[in-house]
């Protein structure tokens, strides 16, 4: 081809609009609102940090730090459409905040400390006011020394019901963790050790469901429940197994999923939720929940007694029936940004977990929007890469926003739903996709708590395009 019909063909080419570029951005239109009316109906709250000692546990005193003297702390409920009002009162001898974490709230009422709103000091009080656009289960915990504040017993549920909820026979919370007792029977006081920090976060020698050894669920035949799990856990991984009961996923991290799905071999990372529904059959039998992670022991976790005597079965459909787009095209674009995972000796801690090389320091929070690891434009899409250099766990969270995993070790995968929260295993590489669409500074961090408190916390700024 002669030289200058060549070039023309190459100028038409640039000028004709790519039309086999997916609008991976439009794909996600009715998958979850963009904004939200309050209904005018205000849900308020009073919630109290402080130190006291309570009955956890095998049932013997424990000393903790609690919202509103209990462990878990409240519950709180309410409706899509309304508005939650929080009054919190920090008693405790640390400055604290409260993360409503997966809720899409105002970057100002996030939490997160010095970068969202200043850290609350001993004494004074704060007040959390939004209307979640999402109903799920959500909940909520400090982000300012989690490692040690959560561990102590500081974090409770936020439960957003649909607008007409679903008529289950009963909804049931189940909150996870485990607790690293002393000889004392008291919370172990060393807090970061090297050990955690090298390793996967904070392991406990005692696992509880609602701060019980001894959790029972009293069912019976033909009822329908809704069972909320979260792992509340520092840094343990639990993978629960309903002892052959009829239990499908319906939500993760707050969000419904596209169809009912087999439980199967769930991940709940810390951070992570789970929305089951179970219909109950085969009456006057007792069966043991348990975590099967660990390929070597069961952990047992609750019981589940079912009651001989039927009722008739709870029929209505599934409100798992959500938009949860393919983004079948969204491996054939381009990355917008990797993110290396690793680990290096230094630091005020002796390690430091970094993200692209830096290790995130606490005062860096003051000038958030400097510090970056990442500008994305509101309403566009955009692919993340986190390739995990490091062998160890990695529990990714990213705030303000939900994404969906595209890919493991380079192959597609399609979940079939959101999440804020993935679990990346050593040597480990994920991709997945997103579209921010809430403006601010939001945090991206592991959620094994000891290794955010190392540094693998970074800042994704959220901006209007031009």
């Amino acid at each position: 081809m002669h030289p200058l019909l060549a070039m023309l063909a190459l100028v038409t080419m640039a000028c004709q609009p790519r039309s086999a570029e997916p609008d991976l951005a439009r794909e996600l239109a009715g998958a979850y609102p963009e904004l939200v009316t309050p209904n005018g109906t205000v849900r308020e709250f009073e919630i109290v940090a402080d130190e006291t000692e309570i009955a956890l546990i095998d049932g013997e005193p424990l000393r903790v730090w609690a919202y509103n003297g209990t462990v878990p702390g409240p519950t709180l409920r309410l409706r899509l459409g309304e508005t939650l009002r929080v009054r919190f009162t920090n008693r405790l001898p640390q400055e604290t905040t409260i993360h409503w974490h997966g809720v899409r709230v105002p970057n100002a009422m996030d939490g997160v400390p010095n970068a969202t709103q200043p850290p609350i000091a001993p004494g004074e009080s704060f007040v959390y006011e939004f209307t979640p656009k999402d109903a799920g289960t959500f909940w909520f915990h400090p982000h300012v020394r989690s490692s040690e504040q959560v561990e102590r017993g500081l974090y409770g549920l936020l439960i957003v019901e649909d607008a007409a909820p679903p008529p289950y026979s009963r909804d049931v919370t189940w909150i996870l963790d485990d607790w690293l007792l002393g000889r004392d029977r008291q919370i172990s006081p060393a807090f970061n050790t090297p050990h955690d920090l090298s390793h996967d976060g904070r392991w406990g020698n005692k696992i509880t469901v609602n701060g019980r050894t001894d959790t029972q669920l009293q069912v019976a035949t033909g009822e329908r429940v809704r069972l909320r799990l979260l792992n509340a856990s520092n840094g343990r991984i639990y993978v629960p197994d309903l002892a052959g009961l009829d239990a499908k996923i319906i939500a993760v991290d707050g969000l419904y999923t596209r169809e009912p799905l087999p439980l199967g071999r769930f991940e709940l990372a810390p951070g992570n939720r789970l929305d089951l529904d179970i219909l109950i059959s085969g009456g006057g039998r007792s069966l043991v929940v348990s975590d099967v992670f660990s390929s070597r022991v069961a952990n047992p976790l609750a019981r589940i007694e079912i009651d001989g005597a039927p009722r008739a079965a709870a029929t209505f459909p599934t409100p798992a029936r959500t938009k949860v787009p393919a983004w079948n095209g969204g491996l054939s674009m381009p990355v917008t940004h990797e993110f290396r995972l690793d680990a290096r000796r230094g630091g005020r801690l002796g390690i430091e977990w970094t993200i692209d090389g830096k290790a995130f320091a606490g005062h860096e929070h003051t000038h958030a929007h400097d510090h970056a690891g990442l500008v994305l434009e509101r309403g566009k899409w955009a692919r993340l890469a986190f390739v995990n250099v490091s062998a160890r766990l990695h529990p990714i969270h990213l705030h303000g926003m939900f994404f969906k995993v595209l890919a493991r070790d380079g192959i597609a995968v399609d979940e079939g739903f959101f999440r804020d929260t993935v679990l990346i295993h050593g040597r480990e590489s994920i991709d997945i996709g997103v579209v921010p669409l809430d403006t601010g500074e939001w945090m991206m961090h592991c959620h094994i708590l000891e290794h955010a408190e190392a540094g693998m916390m970074t800042m994704i700024s959220v901006r209007d395009g031009r």
